[in-house]
């Protein structure tokens, strides 16, 4: 049984930093596609970053230099640095796994979620 649960949201100012992390359980990363999605109010889930079983990594064009995602496999942990945060971050975020090997950028190629954790930057 797959579980996802996220923490680490908060407020920030602009240009401030955060880091948002996922447990992981029931998920075998070499296999899987791990990924963080954002929903702001109004707007379509849209994927943000993803890290596939090679560790190969995709970002949403604009958060490139700005985000990392990363996974601990010893913790069973997915991370989302973000750096240099803009007002229009702010969103819900969602850790996401995939049975699929490689990161789609579709939510519905998503099999498993976690309730969220919010991010707020304030300008």
């Amino acid at each position: 049984q797959v579980q996802l649960v996220e923490s680490g949201g908060g407020s920030v100012q602009a240009g401030g930093s955060l880091r948002v992390s996922c447990a992981a359980s029931g998920v075998s990363y070499s296999r899987y596609c791990m990924a963080w999605f954002r929903q702001a109010p109004g707007k379509e889930r849209e994927v943000v970053a993803g890290i596939d079983g090679d560790a190969n990594t995709v970002y949403k064009d604009s958060v490139k230099g700005r985000f990392t995602i990363s996974q601990d496999n010893g913790k069973n942990t997915l991370y989302l640095q973000m750096n240099s945060l803009k007002p229009e971050d702010t969103a819900m975020y969602y850790c996401a796994a995939s049975r699929r090997s490689f990161c789609g950028l579709g939510a519905y190629e998503y099999n498993y979620w976690g309730q969220g954790t919010q991010v707020t930057v304030s300008s």
